[in-house]
């Protein structure tokens, strides 16, 4: 079985993966390292990703904690998490299966680029017609090298929009939550 290591890379962190590459037998443990940079308040979560497959979430640690809080289907029978020190993370197959083959990564929220990677924006040019809707748009960049790009629309009525009425974005990745309230005063169409 091969394992693959993914690098998490945003604009104030760089989260390192160790080994890049892990090959094991069935049966055995399988041990991955996240290195965080600096000490925080924030859990680190490891996902798994299998080739043409959507990243699952697996579970979150936190240094200060005795045990890791798992995703739907896993559990501590086959897996855990650990600290060496408040920097230094890792992740633990207990046994090894086939099914475990996958690219593995480790990620944990950033306070400086959360809320700039919200965006939100509205297409009202129609919005002196009221037979036309209004169309918001929520995008979140949530990590980078290799960016998840998480995108949501609503389209509403003009007249709700024009009376300014609040309609909050959030995006969660695991245990981390990042929201963006959107009205027509606060996000007008030009916004980028």
């Amino acid at each position: 079985m091969c394992f693959g290591l993914f690098t998490d890379v945003d604009a104030a962190k760089v989260l390192t993966q160790t080994p890049a590459f892990k090959t094991v037998s069935t049966g055995q443990q399988v041990v991955l390292g996240c290195n965080i940079q600096k000490p925080e308040s924030y859990y680190v979560s490891w996902y798994k990703q299998v080739p043409g497959g959507t990243p699952q979430y697996v579970l979150a640690f936190y240094h200060a904690y005795s045990s890791p809080e798992f995703g739907a289907g896993f559990s501590s029978d086959r897996f855990n998490s650990k600290a060496t020190s408040d920097i230094e993370y890792q992740f633990i197959i207990k046994q090894a299966k086939t099914g475990d083959t996958a690219v593995y990564y480790c990620r944990t929220w950033d306070d400086s680029v959360s809320e700039k990677n919200l965006i939100c924006k509205s297409s009202d040019e129609t919005a002196e017609d009221p037979q036309h809707d209004v169309s918001l748009w929520c995008k979140g960049l949530v990590l980078s090298n290799q960016t998840f790009h998480i995108s949501s629309s609503l389209s509403i009525q003009t007249s709700d929009w024009n009376m300014n009425k609040v309609y909050t974005c959030k995006v969660s990745l695991g245990s981390q939550t990042a929201e963006k309230t959107i009205n027509k005063s606060g996000c007008p169409a030009e916004e980028q």
